[in-house]
C-alpha cells in the first residue's frame, strides 16, 4: 500500500545515514534545547528572587532606621550631624551601598558622599512615603547610580511624616550577587548535560543492539522479506510475545481458524485457540513437534518452539498444516513401501525354494519336490483367501501379507487366527494408524521370535471388530520383555537390543494409540514370549486438542 503523505528530503550533512547517529543528533538536539529553556527559567527565576530578596533587606534596614530616636530627633531638630554618623555605621555593618535620610521636602541629612548632604534627594521615588506614608521597594536612578531602594517613612510624635529613609544597593552590586548564583547553576547545568549526552549515545547504543545492528532501511527490507514468505508458505503460522497476545497470524492459519488475518493481532491467544498449548511452551521453553490436533472440525500436525532472548522466552511460533494433505502423501508412501517389501520378501522367499525344488529334482527326490510345492502353495493360498474374505481393507491385508512372507523369509512361522475378521472398520478411523501400530507390532514380535535359537520361532496374530472395539492381538515366541522394562519400553529411545535406529517402534505404537483412543496391554504369552493387545474404540468420545 503506497502511503498519501509528501515525503521530505533531508540533505546527507543534515541527516547522519545510520540510525546511531540519527539517534544520537536528534536526543541531543532534544536535550540541547530542554536545558536551554531550563536554564532560562532557572536564570530569570533566580534573578527574580534576588531581586526580591534584597529588596526586602532593604525595605528592613529602612524600616529600622525609621524607628530609631537618632533619625527621628535629628529631623525634628534639623541637625544632620547624628544621623549622618548613624547612617554611615548602619550602611558599613549591613553593606548597603547607601542610607539616605531626608526630611519632608527630601532634603538629604545624610549621604555616603558627605557633601551632598543637604541637598535633595533624586530619582523621583519619594512621593509615595512622603506623601502617601508607605514603605515600599523601588527602582530608580540616583546620584550613586541605578539602584534598588527600599523606601519608609519617618513619622513624628504626632503621627505626621517628618522625613523618609532610603536604603539602596546598586543595581550592579544586584547583578553581581546574581551572576555568582547563576555560574554555579550552569556548572550543575552544563554537569546535567554531559551527563544526559553520555545517557543519550549508552540509549541509541542500546537501541541498535536491541535491533541487531540493522539500519531501517534493513529493517523495512527484512519486513517485506518476513509477509512475502508467509504469503508463499502453505503452512498455518501464528506467534504469541510473553504475555500470550497473537504478534504474527498469516493467511492460511486465519483460513483455518475461521477468522479475518488482521482481528486476531493483539488479542490474547485464548480467544481465537481455548485449547492451546502455546502457553505451556512460553511457561516450560520446551519444544512440541509434529503433534496431531484438532482446529475445530480439521486436523491438522502442529510444531511449536519457544523464542528466546537473553536466556528468556518471550515469545512462542507455532506452525500447522492440515493432515489430510500430509496423509495423503503420507499414504501413498505406505502404500509403495509395504507393497514393495511384500514383493521383496515374496520374491526371496520364492528365490530360496526354487532354489530347494531345483536341488530336490536334481538329486531325483521327485516325490520330495512335489509335497514342498503343494505345501507352499496351499499356505499362501490359504493366507491370500483368508485375507480376502475377513479382511477387506487394502492397506491392512498388504501389511499383513508382507510380514507374513517377512516371517517366510527369516524362517519364522506366522500364523493368523482362522477366526479374525475386521471389516467394520468405521471411517472416522485412520487406517494409516492402524497400519502403523499393526506393523511396527509385528516386525516387533518377528525380531523377538528370530531371537529365539533354542525352540520354535512362531508369531500369532488374531483380530476381531466384534462389539464396540477393534481388537488386535500380537504373540511371539521370544524371550520376553521384563515386568519392571514394560512401561520403559513405550518411551521413545530406549531399547534392549543393539544397533542404532532402535526404541521407536512401540513408541510410536504408544502415540498412535494415544490419539485413536485407544489403549494397549503387555503380559505373558502362552508360547514363551509377550502378549500385546490393541484396543482401539471405534467411536471416541473426542479426539485431538488444539494448535
Amino acid at each position: 500500500m503506497k502511503s498519501s503523505f509528501p515525503t521530505i528530503s533531508l540533505p546527507n550533512f543534515l541527516l547522519p545515514r545510520t540510525l546511531h547517529r540519527r539517534m544520537l543528533l536528534l536526543m541531543s538536539l532534544l536535550l540541547g534545547v530542554l536545558v536551554s529553556i531550563t536554564w532560562l527559567l532557572v536564570s530569570v527565576l533566580v534573578t527574580s528572587i534576588l531581586e526580591e530578596y534584597i529588596g526586602r533587606n532593604a525595605l528592613n534596614v529602612s524600616k529600622a532606621v525609621s524607628l530609631t530616636a537618632e533619625v527621628q530627633q535629628g529631623l525634628l531638630n534639623q541637625e544632620s550631624t547624628e544621623i549622618q554618623a548613624y547612617a554611615e555605621a548602619v550602611r558599613k555593618s549591613t553593606g548597603a551601598r547607601f542610607v539616605v535620610v531626608g526630611d519632608h521636602e527630601g532634603k538629604r541629612y545624610s549621604h555616603p558622599v558627605p557633601e551632598r548632604i543637604g541637598k535633595f534627594m533624586v530619582g523621583g521615588d519619594n512621593a509615595r512615603a512622603l506623601e502617601g506614608g508607605e514603605a515600599y521597594i523601588s527602582k530608580a536612578v540616583g546620584t550613586l547610580g541605578p539602584s534598588m531602594r527600599g523606601k519608609v517613612p519617618v513619622f513624628g510624635d504626632s503621627g505626621k511624616v517628618i522625613g523618609v529613609v532610603s536604603v539602596g544597593y546598586l543595581q550592579e552590586t544586584v547583578q553581581e550577587v546574581t551572576e555568582g548564583y547563576l555560574q554555579r547553576i550552569l556548572l550543575w547545568v552544563c554537569g546535567l548535560f554531559l551527563l544526559g549526552g553520555l545517557g543519550t549515545w549508552l540509549i541509541a547504543r542500546d537501541v541498535k543492539l536491541s535491533i541487531f545492528g540493522l539500519e531501517p532501511a534493513e529493517i523495512a527490507r527484512l519486513f517485506r522479506e518476513r509477509n512475502a514468505i508467509l504469503d508463499s508458505i502453505r503452512e498455518g503460522v501464528v506467534a504469541i510475545n510473553d504475555e500470550g497476545r497473537v504478534t504474527v497470524l498469516d493467511h492460511e492459519a486465519a483460513k483455518i481458524l475461521g477468522i479475518p488475518p488482521e482481528s486476531g493481532i493483539g488479542t490474547p491467544i485464548e480467544t481465537i485457540l481455548p485449547q492451546t498449548r502455546m502457553l505451556e511452551v512460553l511457561k516450560s521453553g520446551e519444544e512440541q513437534f509434529d503433534q496431531e490436533m484438532m482446529i475445530g472440525d480439521i486436523e491438522v500436525v502442529v510444531n511449536r518452539v519457544p523464542i528466546w532472548q537473553n536466556e528468556r522466552v518471550t515469545g512462542v511460533v507455532s506452525s500447522f498444516r492440515r493432515k489430510q494433505e500430509i496423509d495423503r502423501l503420507a499414504q501413498e508412501l505406505t502404500q509403495i513401501q509395504e507393497y514393495s517389501e511384500a514383493l521383496r520378501a515374496q520374491t526371496h522367499e520364492y528365490s530360496n525354494k526354487l532354489h530347494t525344488l531345483a536341488g530336490l529334482i536334481q538329486l531325483g527326490s521327485h516325490r520330495e519336490a512335489l509335497d514342498l510345492i503343494g505345501r507352499e502353495t496351499s499356505g499362501y493360498q490359504e493366507l491370500l483367501g483368508t485375507l480376502a474374505k475377513t479382511v477387506p481393507e487394502p492397506l491392512l491385508s498388504a501389511i499383513i501379507l508382507g510380514k507374513y512372507n517377512r516371517a517366510q523369509e527369516l524362517r519364522i512361522n506366522f500364523q493368523l487366527d482362522t477366526e479374525s475378521r475386521m471389516i467394520d472398520i468405521p471411517e472416522n478411523i485412520s487406517r494409516e494408524k492402524i497400519v502403523s501400530i499393526l506393523g511396527n507390532l509385528l516386525e516387533n514380535a518377528i525380531e523377538a521370535a528370530q531371537e529365539n535359537t533354542s525352540g520354535k520361532r512362531l508369531v500369532q496374530l488374531s483380530m476381531t471388530d466384534f462389539g464396540n472395539d477393534l481388537i488386535f492381538e500380537v504373540e511371539d515366541s521370544g524371550s520376553g520383555i521384563e515386568d519392571e522394562l514394560v512401561d520403559m519400553s513405550m518411551k521413545h529411545g530406549f531399547t534392549t537390543k543393539s544397533g542404532t535406529g532402535r526404541g521407536i517402534g512401540l513408541s510410536l505404537v504408544h502415540e498412535n494409540l494415544e490419539y485413536l483412543g485407544g489403549h494397549l496391554t503387555v503380559v505373558r504369552s502362552s508360547i514363551g514370549g509377550m502378549r500385546f493387545t490393541i484396543y482401539i474404540p471405534k467411536y471416541p468420545n473426542s479426539a485431538g486438542d488444539a494448535v
